[in-house]
């Protein structure tokens, strides 16, 4: 998948600088730029970066989950009128890949994650002998969960509005700028929530590994993981089961924390065998329809009490 965007970034940035030297309108006939993110979550950290501008669709509808997700037709429509393709990265769109050969078109293709270095896949012996932990070799791609990575997405997301758009450079910038402190406002704010928790109970057992770098930044220990995977769409062995009911039991955590889109099924058997709650209420590869996550900073407000109130 690599070899095809960087294929077409090389290509289509070519094209995008002659156009933009030119002087030319922006690409499509009705002269809209048209930015399209592949999920909701970059759709709004984008949308914050193009302001009143230009308006940001999210490929993915609100409550789907990228490693579950069936492409329909009108996917490859709306990647094919796009002009600028903001992508999270780190092989977290697989979903993509077809879509991108079938879409034609030009379009300049921009990874949010850029420049950032991600966690290493686990390689798990029992992943790597099933084949289901081949979704994300690239190693971890949920950096949106920490936000002063997301300062990252934004400086990319602004460098790519203005390669596609150069006439709103002074806008895009503006608005990364003031985005930015609202991302520093968030992450002093979390701080203050988080220590709230008592150090010895900064435990988190999630369904997938999926919590990695908000744990890192906010002093957390992932005691286990019931999917051995940075997938949600993972299974776990009869002795992954059996490991994570023994990290419960060993490390006093109190709390099982899964996405909203995930299956409960198994977290509450391995709650039901070490008298744990389940936190299923988290909202983590996607924003919602109104409350409670409708933007990415709802989002990461609305997971932190969820946790803080199931730890402390």
């Amino acid at each position: 998948m690599k070899k095809i965007i960087n294929t077409i970034i090389v290509t289509l940035t070519l094209a995008a600088l002659f156009l933009t030297g030119c002087g030319s309108a922006p690409q499509n006939s009705d002269s809209a730029v048209r930015v399209l993110a592949s999920t909701s979550i970059l759709a709004d950290i984008a949308q914050h970066v193009a302001g009143d501008r230009l308006p940001v669709d999210s490929l993915l509808p609100i409550g789907a989950d990228p490693h579950a997700y069936q492409a329909a037709p009108s996917d490859v429509t709306k990647i094919a009128e796009s002009d600028l393709l903001i992508l999270n990265g780190v092989e977290y769109e697989h979903f993509i890949e077809p879509l991108l050969e079938n879409a034609g078109g030009e379009r300049i293709i921009i990874e949010a994650t850029a420049g950032l270095e991600p966690h290493p896949a686990g390689g798990h012996a029992d992943e790597a002998e099933s084949g289901t932990g081949h979704e994300h070799e690239a190693g971890d791609p949920h950096m949106w969960l920490d936000p002063n990575l997301v300062i990252k997405y934004v400086e990319n997301i602004r460098d790519g509005l203005i390669q596609v758009d150069a006439d709103g450079a002074e806008i895009y910038r503006a608005n990364a700028d003031a985005y930015i402190i609202r991302l520093k406002d968030l992450d002093a704010w979390i701080i203050e929530e988080v220590n709230m928790i008592p150090a010895e109970r900064r435990l988190l057992v999630t369904n997938h590994e999926a919590m990695g770098y908000f744990a890192e930044r906010y002093g957390f220990k992932v005691v286990d993981t019931i999917l051995p995977s940075f997938s949600s769409e993972a299974s776990a062995s009869a002795k992954e089961i059996v490991a994570a009911v023994e990290a419960i039991k060993s490390s006093g955590a109190p709390a099982i924390f899964l996405g909203e889109v995930e299956n409960s099924d198994l977290a509450n058997q391995i709650a039901s065998e070490t008298g744990v709650k389940v936190v299923d209420t988290l909202y983590l590869e996607s924003l919602t329809d109104g409350d409670p996550a409708p933007t990415y900073i709802d989002m990461m407000k609305h997971n932190v009490t969820q946790i803080v109130n199931a730890l402390k």
